[in-house]
């Protein structure tokens, strides 16, 4: 891809679409969307390998359908929702998969945290990951969106399906629930 290749949606779309550039928009479209993706996968499944599959199973997902894509919402926002979906379906598996309560999911998560070795960090970076590991998962969801990625409210209800109100209190009740866990640590 060159630097002077434009990479809006509506071009990056209408290459994806004609068969002549597919392969080529689809290379682009992972080397743009890859990092950011797996970001937001990996907050939410803690585990690297678990998050490469998932982040591939989008990318597959989204080739796949990249006909029904409609452009009502920009392509980020498309793929984030694939990628979202892929991993609340991945959460769900894996608490059925090993027979987890929501309560018993959060010190599975706290465990696999604290086990984790392809993540550097500091202490309070670790306690971090932690109380927010410990949030049900949409206020993770929100919180991780809004606070690592500094995404919109208007983006994340389009790609949650919920209200920008509601996805606000959810965000504001993660920040509640993480000052008042370190406020106790003190």
């Amino acid at each position: 891809m060159s630097k002077d290749t434009q990479l809006d949606d509506s071009t990056l779309v209408a290459r994806l679409r004609d068969p002549s550039s597919c392969r080529v928009a689809f290379g682009d479209m992972i080397k743009l969307y890859t990092p950011p993706l797996y970001r937001q996968i990996r907050r939410m499944v803690q585990s690297h390998e678990d998050a490469n599959d998932l982040l591939q199973n989008t990318f597959l997902k989204a080739w796949q359908n990249i006909d029904n894509f409609r452009g009502d919402a920009k392509l980020s926002t498309w793929l984030y929702k694939i990628a979202v979906n892929e991993s609340l379906t991945h959460l769900e598996k894996e608490r059925k998969r090993l027979g987890l309560s929501l309560d018993d999911e959060e010190s599975h998560v706290v465990n696999l945290i604290e086990a984790d070795t392809d993540i550097d960090g500091d202490e309070l970076a670790q306690q971090l990951r932690k109380v927010i590991a410990s949030l049900p998962e949409k206020q993770r969801l929100v919180f991780n969106m809004r606070y690592y990625d500094d995404m919109k409210y208007e983006q994340m209800s389009e790609i949650l399906g919920t209200s920008v109100g509601a996805l606000k209190a959810s965000y504001h009740l993660a920040v509640k629930k993480i000052e008042q866990f370190f406020t106790d640590m003190d």
